[in-house]
């Protein structure tokens, strides 16, 4: 048996054509032995290999001879899921990783507090390199290897077939699932930043996008009287103001009136997406009805009201925010339980993240006086990143840097890059007759076998790790 690359178009195929039927098997795990989909606590494991049907403990710090298996898109840069892959292995206590996008194969390995790269190959060289392989990661090798562990180590610890239920396989597929999961409550995320043209609407489609396909119920809010999300959205499809049936039904009757225009009443069906998700629009009105809500000010807090209303009907929430420090952007911070920042990391950008932190202090401060805990920063999302190999390498690290030291913000590890499949999605059209109709759609809709739709199911399972969903 051998391994053909040029096999793998996406990721799915890397995860069938190379792992499954020809890694694993290979190796020696047979189907009982290594599960897909694995959700360990936060931690979602693309495949888990076992040496033994007994799985080993997760509640202790002894390393665990068994192998993480990661698979990527085929245009996906191995070198942005490093960081992810070291962190799973740290966390886990597992000793060795695989990493592969099917053109770049590689081996990394736990080795005291630190994970180091063991082997690598290309993905033509697999085949030539299987024995290598094997006495790295083979089951037969690692069956024989006796981790050390720690005297400090609990060893009453319950096995994780004990703290995991284990679903029956279907096919050659099993998933670990936790029993008695926590019930779920509605996380609410702002996407904000105060500069323009930094991804923000990209952003909030995309991943409403790709959590929704993950079978979670989903609402968009659009807070930006500019109105790109709604647009984006496919809820523009007049041509004159007659038609316009957003002006009296959209986020500012939200947030306007305390007791009356609710969230189901206001908020709409998108067509931009499958499944769709539920999106309250914006409208260009905005710009002068904010003097309107200045002067009344519990108009901060009635999202936060209505969104309590609704806890039960959605999973996650998206809030767009202008690129402003205005109301609506207060509205959004003050309603919001996280906040991701898009930011294309260039100097302006940059620079405005101190603006970003002193908001963000400024909305926590007014926050303990209704009883919300402070905003949790989900992290800098790197968006709109040019796909330069020399920029990636030796620049964008840089500035990810500059924003951890200098303004205090984490980075999420996904970057998004700029990319022409995103506009083209966005400003995607039909015709009816000669009439040119807007038809955006969200780059799953689009284009699905794309890189910038691996990136942005990437972020959608960082961000729902992160949330714990």
């Amino acid at each position: 048996m051998s391994f053909n690359p040029k096999l793998c178009r996406n990721e799915s195929e890397v995860e069938s054509k190379l792992i499954v039927q020809y890694l694993l098997p290979t190796l020696g795990y047979d189907a009982s032995k290594w599960h897909q989909e694995v959700a360990l606590g936060s931690i979602r494991l693309d495949f888990l290999a076992l040496t033994s049907q007994v799985f080993p403990s997760i509640t202790d710090a002894a390393p665990k001879v068994c192998v993480v298996m990661e698979a990527k898109h085929p245009k996906h840069n191995l070198d942005s899921h490093v960081r992810r892959l070291s962190r799973y292995l740290m966390r886990l206590h597992v000793v060795y990783g695989v990493l592969t996008n099917g053109k770049d194969f590689r081996i990394y390995e736990l080795v005291g507090d630190q994970v180091k790269l063991n082997f690598q190959c290309q993905g033509a060289e697999i085949t030539d390199n299987i024995e290598k392989i094997k006495d790295i990661i083979g089951r037969d090798k690692l069956a024989g290897i006796k981790p050390k562990i720690a005297d400090s180590v609990d060893k009453s610890s319950p096995p994780l077939n004990q703290v995991f239920a284990i679903t029956p396989p279907q096919s050659l597929q099993t998933s670990i699932v936790i029993p008695n999961p926590k019930v779920r409550t509605m996380k609410t995320i702002a996407i904000y930043h105060n500069k323009g043209g930094v991804g923000k609407t990209t952003t909030t489609i995309n991943l409403a996008a790709a959590i929704s396909r993950k079978g979670l119920k989903v609402l968009i809010i659009d807070l930006d009287s500019q109105a790109n999300t709604t647009y984006a959205a496919g809820l523009m499809k007049f041509d004159t103001e007659e038609e316009d049936t957003l002006k009296d039904s959209n986020i500012y009757n939200v947030v306007f009136y305390p007791k009356s225009n609710y969230i189901p009443e206001i908020a709409l069906k998108s067509t931009f997406t499958y499944p769709p998700v539920d999106v309250i629009p914006a409208h260009i009105n905005l710009i002068w009805q904010e003097a309107r809500l200045v002067d009344k000010d519990s108009s901060k807090t009635h999202l936060v009201k209505k969104l309590e209303l609704v806890k039960d009907d959605y999973d996650v929430v998206l809030i767009d925010t202008p690129p402003s420090l205005n109301l609506y952007a207060k509205i959004a911070l003050i309603a919001c339980d996280y906040l991701i920042i898009p930011s294309d990391l260039k100097p302006f950008a940059n620079e405005g993240l101190r603006n970003v932190k002193n908001f963000i202090e400024e909305i926590d401060e007014f926050r303990t006086f209704i009883n919300k805990p402070a905003i949790e920063v989900l992290g800098v999302l790197p968006s709109k990143i040019l796909t330069n190999a020399n920029y990636i390498k030796s620049t964008l690290p840089k500035q990810e840097k500059v924003v951890e030291e200098r303004y205090g913000f984490p980075v999420l590890e996904t970057r998004i890059f700029q990319r022409e499949d995103l506009s083209r999605a966005i400003d995607n059209f039909i015709f009816e007759g000669d009439r040119q109709i807007p038809d955006p759609k969200s780059i799953f809709d689009f284009k699905p076998d794309s890189i910038s739709a691996a990136e942005f199911e990437e972020l959608a399972n960082e961000v729902l790790e992160k949330l714990g969903l």
